[in-house]
């Protein structure tokens, strides 16, 4: 329950037991909660659906607990692009952002073919991103 005005919400894991479809209500709640009040929600949710992934704003991937990609959800597969990974249209973007970084997943998503594939650990991609963007 939120009770009083608010300026900032963070919630961890608020998706555990839930099925997507709870999930998805209850982000859009937040999500017309904050805008309405000119406020902020930070969440962490693990394996969000692609419907629940779209009504965020902004995205602060981490992994191995370096940040990997702080900015516009919109703007994040361009990112992994220019790194030369491609989110085909078959995954979800969620889905893809937590696979990219795993050592196990990452080699599906490398869309070069004139380079060949070498993996692109944590600590690179985040070095990529604090110097690019």
């Amino acid at each position: 329950m939120i009770v009083g005005p608010i300026k900032a919400l963070f919630m961890d894991e608020i998706s555990t037991g839930l099925d997507s479809s709870t999930t998805f209500q209850i982000v859009t709640c937040l999500q017309q909660l904050v805008h309405i009040n000119d406020a902020t929600a930070v969440l962490s949710l693990l394996q969000p659906a692609p419907e629940t992934f779209e009504l965020f704003d902004d995205l602060i991937l981490m992994a191995e607990g370096k940040i990997v990609y702080h900015g516009p959800c919109s703007q994040a597969l361009q990112f992994f692009k220019d790194c030369s990974f491609w989110c085909p249209e078959r995954k979800g973007v969620a889905d893809f952002l937590q696979e990219v970084t795993s050592k196990k997943d990452q080699r599906q998503y490398w869309y070069r073919t004139d380079i060949p594939y070498s993996y692109v650990s944590v600590d690179e991609f985040s070095q990529i991103f604090k110097t690019s963007y």
